[in-house]
């Protein structure tokens, strides 16, 4: 069974997309950028900070859905700029210190909103 997940701790789609859907006990969260859901507007331009909220994002999604960062197992970074690959790594290596997931990651030609990076994101229940 489909089940749409929304939290209002997380960016609202802008767009005809969910925030997340779950079927089977797999969790699709769909790529998220940064911006902050308090004021709806991207965070600082660094790869850094912007990273850091598309993770607090991911992170809301996971936890209204009953899951955490320990479940997930892909991600596709999309970055505007491969030279920031090093930068959106070490933050992204804080919230997958142990058995991090599958991954890859892709330089585009541009992002939602001016973003600098997006992450999409796949998440399955532990047993």
């Amino acid at each position: 069974m489909k089940k749409i997940i929304s939290t209002s701790n997380a960016p609202a789609a802008i767009g005809p997309y969910s925030q997340a859907v779950e079927v089977n006990g797999i969790l699709y969260i769909s790529g998220q950028v940064p911006i902050d859901p308090a004021t709806g507007k991207l965070v600082e331009e660094t790869i850094e900070a912007q990273t850091e909220q598309v993770m607090k994002n991911i992170g809301a999604i996971l936890e209204a859905a009953g899951y955490s960062f320990s479940d997930v197992v892909k991600s596709t970074c999309l970055l505007h700029d491969m030279a920031d690959f090093a930068a959106m790594n070490a933050v992204y290596g804080k919230y997958y210190q142990q058995d991090p997931p599958a991954r890859v990651a892709y330089a585009v030609k541009g992002l939602p909103l001016g973003a600098i990076v997006e992450i999409e994101t796949i998440a399955i229940k532990s047993q």
